[in-house]
């Protein structure tokens, strides 16, 4: 998966480029200067999730709900990561992978979403290995993933986005926690749905 927008937008059919431009506009998001979470939303909604997104959006992040919801989470990666097959060579990997996830949702528990979205990136990457092999590392992954599937490719899309809100692409900026919290959540709902 690769990251920041204009290189990847190209592989985008069409009607869905404008909303996930919105979404990752080029130079990245700070403080107030966000694409909002009307794009997040609309993203939501091609993507198949936006009951599930909406709801979850208005819920107390720190509450019983959603507690629930990211042990719900949890779960499912957890079952997706156990039943990928795989080489026995990348055995490994899938062990590692299987780590990550505890941290990440304490990650998320605290509040602490540029560091969660930056390491949900890595959990996505290291997933698209476990599902798609070497494919997912090619630099048409994009239109591979569309071709299977169009809600499909666009989230391994957003996958390869969440690079480009990494702190070193946020130099300087204020950061804009409620839309990162926006943007991470889309890929949570996606792979609880998944």
């Amino acid at each position: 998966m690769h990251s920041c927008p204009l290189h990847v937008n190209k592989s985008l059919p069409g009607e869905y480029r404008k909303i996930a431009e919105k979404l990752f506009p080029p130079g990245g998001f700070s403080a107030g200067k966000g694409p909002g979470k009307a794009a997040a939303k609309a993203f939501a909604g091609i993507l198949g999730i936006e009951a599930d997104y909406k709801r979850l959006l208005a819920v107390n992040k720190t509450g019983e709900e959603m507690r629930h919801f990211l042990a719900h989470f949890q779960n499912n990666l957890d079952l997706l990561i156990q039943k990928t097959w795989i080489e026995k060579a990348d055995e490994d990997r899938k062990a590692k992978l299987e780590t990550r996830v505890p941290p990440f949702i304490r990650e998320i528990e605290a509040g602490d979403f540029q560091k969660a979205l930056r390491d949900f990136g890595v959990i996505l990457e290291e997933l698209a290995y476990l599902l798609f092999g070497a494919q997912s590392t090619r630099e048409d992954f994009t239109e591979y993933a569309l071709r299977i599937d169009i809600q499909m490719g666009l989230f391994w899309w957003y996958g390869g986005q969440l690079g480009c809100l990494a702190p070193s692409n946020q130099a300087g900026k204020a950061v804009d926690n409620d839309m990162l919290w926006a943007v991470l959540l889309l890929g949570i709902c996606y792979l609880t749905n998944f």
